[in-house]
């Protein structure tokens, strides 16, 4: 069987990652279709709106035949974390190709950048220290590097998110996983940063943004849904009475900045340059999460970087349970989340020659990486009333989804 991997989120699941599942599995005449997926917290250092098992049902519905988790350690990371990890996941899996979506949809642009990186690495990573001293945020500095080498902006939209997470995925794979091969299709319509739903085709952002002003999935917002994210989404609600956002862990938030010790905050991954006393000083006044950020971003701190070190304090990720797997050239685990019969025969066909163990529940493996991975998930339901909680907690230590 041959397999595509795609790497996502689905933060909700909409019909543009149902136009991605689809047209990638076409390209790629692939079939199975693997998606490595964020859990609970996501890239840009958000939860997820719904817990990870009510997101992998949706995309087991709606063409996906197989989820895997992107570990926390990797998700909630800069581009070349992020997608160091969801590649060697994918390569554990022996995937044939992995399909992403960017603006022209050619693969040709990706891979002349990667071949200019690899030609002046050195100019590459002189530059992205030079911009990092100087206080740039990582895309800013990896930006300027990346003009250094010859990759301009006009060959190159480095201003487009996708773009950005495609340029990492290739780079990933012709280091750590050069057998597979890197595909695009083209994004259609609505931009990554829009606000607001139009049409059927919407940006998650504006569909959150919906879902969480009304506290229901509207009918504005399902006309950019498939009727399975539909039903996840109102399932979810009706058993947890919440749907995540950052304010619903502004008071835990509040209290381990209060709490914990300067020394012990410096240990925190992504706590850098004296961060974590401009914490303490400015979560005294703060009277909400939005009211915090705005106090503490500037210039040099982004709201995406302090977003995920926001997280990172939650699940007390340090320093150096960061560094010891993110700098690693292999994964230690493949965790499934869900499948459905297609997923199970790709692993019955493969599983002898797969040699990464994989695992269904975290009990089944040691790994500091689950660690940290059962910590989020406590973060993650730490909102919840407690009866809920529990039931969710429960969920964390029992057997993949499967769709039938």
């Amino acid at each position: 069987m041959k397999a595509c991997g795609i790497i996502v989120e689905y933060n909700p699941f909409h019909n543009g990652h149902a136009y991605h599942v689809k047209e990638s599995k076409e390209k790629s005449k692939a079939d199975c279709m693997i998606a490595v997926m964020s859990g609970h917290f996501l890239q840009r250092g958000e939860p997820a709106i719904i817990d990870k098992w009510h997101r992998t049902k949706a995309a087991l519905q709606s063409g996906v035949d197989l989820v895997i988790e992107l570990p926390y350690i990797f998700a909630v990371q800069h581009s070349d974390y992020f997608s160091k990890g969801a590649v060697l996941s994918l390569n554990a899996l022996q995937v044939d190709s992995i399909c992403f979506g960017s603006e022209n949809g050619a693969i040709t642009p990706f891979l002349e950048a990667y071949q200019n990186l690899n030609e002046r690495l050195e100019d590459y990573e002189s530059s992205l220290r030079e911009g990092l001293d100087q206080g740039l945020s990582y895309p800013d500095a990896a930006r300027l590097a990346n003009e250094t080498i010859g990759i301009s902006v006009e060959a190159f939209d480095f201003a487009a998110p996708n773009n950005i997470l495609g340029y990492s995925y290739v780079k990933q794979i012709k280091s750590y996983a050069s057998a597979i091969e890197p595909l695009t299709i083209k994004r259609i319509e609505s931009n990554y940063h829009d606000t607001h739903v139009s049409g059927r085709m919407a940006s998650a952002t504006s569909i959150r943004k919906e879902l969480l002003a009304n506290r229901e999935v509207t009918e504005h917002a399902s006309l950019a849904l498939p009727q399975s994210t539909v039903d996840e989404l109102n399932t979810y609600y009706n058993e947890s009475k919440v749907w995540h956002d950052w304010e619903s862990y502004f008071n835990l938030l509040h209290y381990k900045i209060m709490t914990t010790p300067t020394e012990e905050l410096k240990h925190i991954h992504g706590m850098d340059e004296g961060l974590e006393y401009r914490l303490k000083q400015t979560i005294r006044s703060s009277t909400s999460f939005f009211d915090f950020m705005h106090r503490l971003k500037t210039k040099r701190y982004t709201w995406t970087r302090l977003q995920r070190l926001c997280t990172h304090l939650l699940t007390g990720l340090t320093k150096q349970q960061a560094s010891l797997h993110l700098e690693s050239e292999y994964i230690p685990y493949v965790r499934l989340l869900g499948m459905n019969q297609t997923g199970q025969a790709y692993l019955n066909r493969r599983k002898k020659d797969i040699e990464t163990p994989i695992i269904a529940q975290p009990q089944q493996l040691t790994s500091t990486l689950l660690d940290a991975e059962e910590r989020a998930t406590a973060a993650y339901f730490s909102p919840l009333p407690p009866v809920q909680r529990i039931k969710h907690l429960k969920k964390e230590y029992g057997p993949p989804v499967r769709i039938h």
